[in-house]
Formats: structure tokens, C-alpha cells, sequence
């Protein structure tokens, strides 16, 4: 048993108790509902709860905390504070903005700055006052502040994978079996170590274009597919043979 349970099983202040009115002229508010009850706080601590009727506060209760020195016989309003109820209506817990967000949510002109945290960033090159390291450095696509570190790489590899754009899509699944992006000749692959394994849709035909695949997905307008010719069959002309004609005579 917790001890603020211990605390309010014991008998209220009879003093502190009999003060319903005081407590409510306490609460500087007239949405103050009918009078629900008194729990012991403490020796010579008790609080006196009131109904709100305050709109879109279903359930909530006012509560007014009393108290009296030892052999005072006149209690003191210690706090009044609005608190919920059991059957109170309350917000959802709150969630960082960081786990709120879900892709798809930036907006036009909205920013969206990485935590300090983030372990999908690691520090990149850090500048050097060589020009010809620069120029090397320049070369290699060095120039950011910060890349994605491996457990970042490794998390958008799992979900480029596993998306729409992977080989379990149902339009790769329904592609034929040799009409892979990795062997298509619109297939851009990207740098970096996410090479072998992913690449750009450069086919403006297919629904995949301009997109990231993984090199095992594939579609039907893959650069190799082929359609099985149709054979062409030359019909003969008609042949009549008048001696075989029978005359016939009209009525």
C-alpha cells in the first residue's frame, strides 16, 4: 500500500470536515456543482470535493484542500485546484513532435530540424586549409556538415526494402522473373554504400520512374522484356473450278 493510500484511509478532521461552506466560497468560480465528499489527506488535512459544471469538463471536480494548526478550531482553505475524475475526459498523453511526425507531413515552407541526437547523422569530413585536399574533397562529395550514419543507412535500406518500390510489390511480383531493375537499362544505381543494392527508375513509362527500387524489383517495362513474336500464316487464294458446276434451272 502506497502511502498517500495510508493517508487517506484514516478518519477526517471532524473540524476540517464540517467546513462544506468555506471550502466552497474558497472556489472563485459559480460552475460549482453539488457537494461529492471529503477525504482525509493527513492529521487535521482534508480536502472537500464539489461537482464542475463547467461545459466540456464532464466528470472533472473541484477540489478544496483544508487544514488547521494543533488546537485551532478554526481551519485554513490551504489549495483549490480542478482535478479529473474517474470518468473524466481527458487529453491523449503527450507526445514529442519528434514521434508525432509520420512521413508525408511537411508541408510547403515548413522546416523540419533534426534533434541534437539524431543517430541517423553522424559528423561528416571536417574542412581542411589544403586547397588540393578541397579539391580532392570537393571531388568526392564531401562537402556536408553531417552524413547518415550506418544505423540510419540500415533503417532506410529496411524501409525501401519492404515498401512498395522492393520485390515484394505486387507489380514485381507479377513482372517476369528475368525483368529485374538491376539488370534494366534504366536503372540509375545510387552512390554510396546503398549502390548493390538500390538504384533510380529512369523510365518515364514505368510507374516506378524517378523513384528509388531495390535491384531486385521489377516491373513490366523493364529496358530487356520481350514480347513472343506472333508467327504470320499466308492464307492461299480461292480456287473456283467451273467444271464441276452444276446448272441449275431457274422457274
Amino acid at each position: 500500500m502506497s502511502p498517500a493510500t495510508t493517508r487517506r484511509s484514516a478518519k477526517p478532521d471532524q473540524i476540517c470536515a464540517a467546513a462544506v461552506d468555506q471550502a466552497r466560497a474558497a472556489i472563485e468560480d459559480d460552475r460549482v456543482g453539488p457537494y461529492v465528499g471529503v477525504v482525509a489527506e493527513g492529521d487535521r488535512v482534508v480536502t472537500h470535493f464539489f461537482e464542475c459544471t463547467i461545459r466540456g469538463y464532464r466528470g472533472w471536480r473541484w477540489a478544496v484542500t483544508m487544514a488547521r494548526a494543533p488546537r485551532s478550531r478554526r481551519p485554513t482553505v490551504s489549495e483549490t485546484v480542478l482535478l479529473p475524475g474517474e470518468e473524466a475526459l481527458l487529453a491523449p498523453p503527450w507526445v514529442p513532435w519528434h514521434e508525432r511526425l509520420q512521413p508525408g507531413d511537411l508541408g510547403v515552407g515548413d522546416l523540419l530540424p533534426p534533434r541534437a541526437d539524431d543517430e541517423r547523422l553522424v559528423p561528416a569530413y571536417i574542412q581542411s586549409d589544403d586547397p588540393a585536399v578541397e579539391e580532392v574533397a570537393f571531388e568526392l562529395g564531401l562537402g556536408r556538415a553531417r552524413v547518415m550514419s550506418r544505423a540510419g543507412r540500415l533503417e532506410t535500406a529496411q524501409r525501401w526494402y519492404e515498401s512498395d518500390h522492393g520485390p515484394s510489390a505486387p507489380i514485381s511480383v507479377a513482372a517476369p522473373a528475368s525483368a529485374r531493375c538491376g539488370l534494366c537499362g534504366f536503372y540509375l544505381p545510387i552512390a554510396g554504400s546503398l549502390r548493390q543494392m538500390f538504384g533510380v527508375c529512369g523510365n518515364r513509362f514505368a510507374p516506378d520512374d524517378g523513384r528509388v527500387v531495390s535491384a531486385d524489383h521489377g516491373c513490366g517495362a523493364h529496358s530487356e522484356v520481350a514480347v513472343e513474336a506472333v508467327t504470320h500464316v499466308e492464307e492461299l487464294p480461292t480456287v473456283f473450278d467451273d467444271g464441276e458446276v452444276e446448272p441449275v434451272d431457274q422457274p
